[in-house]
């Protein structure tokens, strides 16, 4: 029996048809290392990796990388874009409303898409996204 091994970040560019350079493999992990990044966040955390990288560079490898599955979107209302490494299941969020943290809540029932509309428009349906709001702990303790 053999042991399987994790593939590594440079495999996985090359599994979805992305060329690896160093910024890919230092941006995909900087989200993967993060909680929820914004954009300038991933950016920091690439240049500390690999020196100088221009912002649009970031923003083209993060397009790069959400198309190709290794990465996800999240854009809670009036908050900038983030992203999680975080793919393949049907996961939801929930924001604090005061300080704006993200925290992942697991699928309230099953596989995908967890919940069901009440009227489908004819539309396939294959994923639910649910961003539950309030206020995190420390800010709870904060207005208390």
């Amino acid at each position: 029996m053999t042991a399987s091994r994790t593939p590594t970040t440079a495999e996985e560019l090359r599994g979805v048809g992305l060329r690896v350079t160093a910024a890919r493999v230092a941006l995909l992990e900087t989200v993967r290392n993060g909680d929820h990044l914004g954009v300038e966040a991933i950016a920091s955390g690439v240049r500390d990796r690999v020196g100088h990288v221009s912002l649009q560079a970031v923003y083209e490898a993060l397009h790069a990388l959400t198309a190709a599955g290794l990465l996800r979107r999240i854009e809670p209302a009036g908050s900038p874009a983030r992203f999680e490494g975080r793919v393949g299941d049907n996961h939801h969020h929930i924001v604090c409303r005061s300080c704006g943290a993200v925290a992942d809540v697991d699928c309230a029932v099953g596989e995908a898409p967890c919940l069901s509309s009440s009227d489908d428009h004819g539309f396939a349906i294959d994923e639910a996204e649910v961003i539950f709001w309030g206020l995190c702990p420390d800010c709870t303790a904060r207005s208390s």
